[in-house]
């Protein structure tokens, strides 16, 4: 609802167009720092007292600029924004506690769809609120009445201990001992993950006092050991061997987004489109994007839950599609490139995270999930860089570039997926957590 109406609303308040990229600016690079600890905090309080901080935080930011009237108060309400707006990073964390390993990409796409059909329907709602006097102020404090709405909806849920039959091995780190067929259960108190072995052995014993350990951290700890245990969290992630997978999240990343980043403009200098139809094209994109989620669960079942072999066709059909759009001869091409691009790129996105999971354990799954929006940040931040410089040469230098990293990413995993099966990382987890 209110991203595009953001720039329109800063030069109203007189901005000059530096002062406004500047201004622009300030959420993406708080998202980028904000992502990796909000969500290992997640993984400390639990997703309960976390989401709601999240909620009424961002609703608070939201009500700041429904009340700004000049530059400051603007980059003011922006800043609780930009550090806690991550509630879909966390509701897909907990979404990884409550779901075992299989049924994991299944509902990982029924959530992505849901929220591409918020980001479809809010555009065109705030579009229409704008239109009416003082429209920018009604929508900001709309959004606010949403996050309200969403923090009471989180308050008044049943978040009492909820346990979830594993059916598969499910991937934690190494204070956790995996999950087998009717043996193991995960157990989920606000968010806060335990695993509950009947196998009698010492590595059981040892798993049952880390358990009970999770069980005694809540939100009111001392500050310091909040701290402490989300610095330990973030070192883990960033001290692990999870570089490949996060190195190919920035490729794709950064490819799908100089895809998008001058569409609009090479449509009309490629092929005279009018902005009006470029329009309707990219909404039907979105639309398709968004009934993708559908798609991943039925996709994942013919591969057989095998997401390295998905995720690397799913790379291999964006690259290919990316280059068919760059070299695309009339209109009715780059239709039907945006047909599979929108579906091959929510099948790429699930699988990353799913990966993700897989191979750091739904004990660090905040912060697994909060590191992976860091890295799309980073990507945010290169994309429009590179695009400008990509189109000092061309209208398609931008998707020509991405094609490259594109086939950057497919090599990359052409040469770790091997590694990952020798080493059994997609079924083990390859996190150590020092306690």
């Amino acid at each position: 609802m209110i991203i595009p109406l953001l720039s329109h609303h800063v030069k109203a308040l007189g901005a000059n167009p530096t002062v406004a990229g500047i201004v622009g600016s300030t959420y993406g690079i708080l998202q980028l720092f904000s992502s990796t600890v909000v969500g290992s905090w997640s993984d400390v309080v639990g997703r309960q007292y976390s989401l709601l901080a999240c909620l009424l935080l961002s609703a608070l930011g939201y009500g700041l600029l429904g009340m700004s009237t000049n530059i400051a108060l603007f980059v003011l309400a922006r800043i609780p924004v930009g550090l806690f707006k991550h509630s879909l990073s966390i509701c897909r964390a907990l979404l990884s506690d409550l779901v075992s390993e299989s049924e994991r990409p299944l509902v990982m796409g029924h959530f992505n769809a849901a929220s591409s059909v918020g980001f479809i329907l809010g555009p065109v709602v705030g579009g229409y609120l704008t239109e009416h006097e003082g429209g920018f102020y009604t929508s900001s404090f709309t959004c606010a009445a949403i996050f309200l709405i969403n923090a009471g909806l989180v308050w008044m849920l049943p978040w009492s201990e909820t346990l979830v039959h594993c059916n598969d091995t499910d991937s934690s780190n190494n204070t956790s001992k995996p999950c087998h067929d009717n043996h193991c259960n995960k157990s989920v108190q606000n968010g806060l993950y335990e695993s509950n072995c009947s196998e009698p052995s010492s590595r059981a014993l040892q798993n049952h006092y880390a358990g009970l350990r999770w069980r005694e951290w809540s939100l009111l700890q001392p500050a310091w050991r909040q701290l402490s245990s989300v610095g330990s969290k973030i070192h883990m992630v960033a001290s692990s061997d999870m570089w490949d997978i996060f190195l190919v999240r920035l490729l794709m990343a950064i490819a799908i987004m100089l895809y998008y980043s001058n569409f609009s403009l090479a449509m009309e200098e490629r092929f005279s489109l009018k902005p009006k139809m470029t329009g309707y094209l990219i909404s039907y994109s979105s639309t398709l994007g968004a009934l993708a989620g559908f798609l991943v669960g039925p996709v994942t079942q013919l591969y057989r839950n095998n997401m390295p072999a998905l995720l690397l066709h799913s790379t291999v059909l964006t690259c290919l599609l990316i280059f068919l759009y760059a070299a695309a001869p009339s209109v009715w091409q780059v239709l039907l490139t945006s047909t599979f691009f929108a579906i091959s790129t929510t099948i790429g996105r699930t699988c990353v995270t799913d990966l993700e999971l897989q191979r750091g354990g739904v004990q660090a799954s905040g912060t697994l999930i909060g590191a992976g929006q860091s890295v799309t940040a980073v990507g945010r931040v290169l994309a429009p860089l590179l695009s400008g410089l990509a189109q000092e040469f061309s209208p398609c230098g931008p998707p020509s570039l991405g094609v490259v990293l594109a086939l950057a990413a497919v090599g990359l995993l052409l040469i770790r997926i091997p590694k990952w099966d020798r080493r059994g990382m997609t079924k083990s987890a390859k996190l150590r957590v020092t306690k």
